[in-house]
């Protein structure tokens, strides 16, 4: 099985990369990453947000029967 390789703004909190369309999203727009562990996603998530001035508010969920982060763009 060939890995992925897991790129600057990539999330990869379960060590499953997970690309995320960080150009599309729009203050006010979320995103749902389904992940076991949480709070490694938000860092990883706050770290990216951070490098891009943009502030983020994140709860811990579960979606359609996922456990995972949805992570609203705030500014």
């Amino acid at each position: 099985m060939e890995q992925e390789v897991v790129r600057t703004f990539d999330l990869c909190p379960d060590g499953v990369r997970i690309v995320v369309p960080w150009d599309t999203i729009a203050v006010g727009a979320s995103v749902f990453v389904p992940c076991i562990n949480a709070y490694k996603a938000i860092d990883e998530f706050e770290g990216i947000a951070s490098s891009r001035g943009w502030y983020i508010d994140a709860r811990i969920c579960i979606n359609k029967g996922k456990y995972g982060v949805r992570i609203w763009r705030v500014m």
